[in-house]
C-alpha cells in the first residue's frame, strides 16, 4: 500500500475530479463535522455513485488526509515572511488559529494523526523559515518549534471545543447553567477554595482575548534562551 501522495491523480472527467471530491468531503465537514463525512455521502452530495470514488480515492483515510491538506492551504503565508522573527511566528498562529475557527473537524484530524501532505509541510517549513540568521543548531530550532506548536494546540483546540462542544439533547447553555450554579456556589462558600472562589464570584475570563498575550508569553520565553541573551 502506497501513500495517497505519491500516487498519481487519476485522469480527468468534466466533473468528478479528485479536487472536486476533497472539496465536496470539505464541505460536508464545514456544515456538519468530520463524522457526516464518507465515501458515499460525498458521492451523493457528487451525484455520483460510491464505487465510482473509489476510482480517484482508495479508502476514507486518504480522503481524510487529502481534506487536512487541502485546508492546511490556507494557513501558508505568501512570502518573504516578516524580517522579525517574533512578528512571522504571530502571523502564522494567527493564520492558524483562523483556520481552525473556519474548519473546527481539522483539530479532530490531527487528533487521529491523519498522514501530513504537502501543504502541511510547508507550513512547518514556513514555521522554521522564521528561525533563519538567529544562529540556531537545528535541535534547538526543532524545541522552540515545539513549545510554539505545543501551545497553538492547546489553545485551538480548546477554543474549538468550547465553541463547538456538544451539547446534551433538550438542554441549552443557561439550563444547564442554572442547574450547576447553586452547587457551584455553596462549594465556594464552604472555605474550602479559597482562591477559585473570587475568580468565580468576581469573574477572570471577560472580553479580552488570551491568544496573543500567551504566545508573546512562549515568545519571550524563546527570546531569553537565545544565543548571546
Amino acid at each position: 500500500m502506497s501513500s495517497i501522495w505519491s500516487r498519481p491523480s487519476p485522469p480527468r472527467r468534466p466533473v468528478l475530479t479528485r479536487e472536486a471530491i476533497v472539496a465536496a468531503a470539505v464541505a460536508v465537514a464545514d456544515a456538519e463535522g468530520l463524522a457526516a463525512v464518507s465515501i458515499r455521502r460525498v458521492a451523493a452530495e457528487l451525484d455520483a455513485r460510491a464505487m465510482t470514488l473509489y476510482s480517484y480515492i482508495e479508502r476514507k483515510e486518504d480522503l481524510l488526509a487529502l481534506m487536512l491538506d487541502e485546508v492546511s492551504a490556507e494557513v501558508l503565508v505568501e512570502e518573504p515572511l516578516p524580517a522579525s522573527w517574533r512578528e512571522a511566528l504571530l502571523l502564522l498562529a494567527r493564520r492558524e488559529r483562523e483556520l481552525v475557527l473556519r474548519h473546527p473537524w481539522r483539530v479532530e484530524l490531527i487528533s487521529q494523526r491523519v498522514e501530513i501532505g504537502p501543504n502541511g509541510l510547508r507550513h512547518v517549513e514556513q514555521k522554521l523559515s522564521a528561525f533563519d540568521g538567529l544562529g540556531l543548531d537545528r535541535l534547538t530550532c526543532w524545541r522552540f518549534l515545539a513549545v510554539f506548536n505545543d501551545y497553538m494546540t492547546g489553545f485551538v483546540v480548546r477554543e474549538s471545543l468550547e465553541r463547538g462542544a456538544p451539547r446534551s439533547e433538550g438542554i441549552n447553555d443557561a439550563e444547564r447553567a442554572a442547574v450547576a450554579e447553586p452547587y457551584i456556589k455553596e462549594l465556594v462558600r464552604s472555605g474550602e477554595f479559597p482562591r477559585l472562589a473570587p475568580m468565580i464570584e468576581q469573574g477572570v475570563r471577560g472580553a479580552d482575548d488570551n491568544f496573543e498575550r500567551g504566545l508573546n508569553w512562549v515568545l519571550d520565553g524563546i527570546e531569553r534562551a537565545l544565543p548571546g541573551r
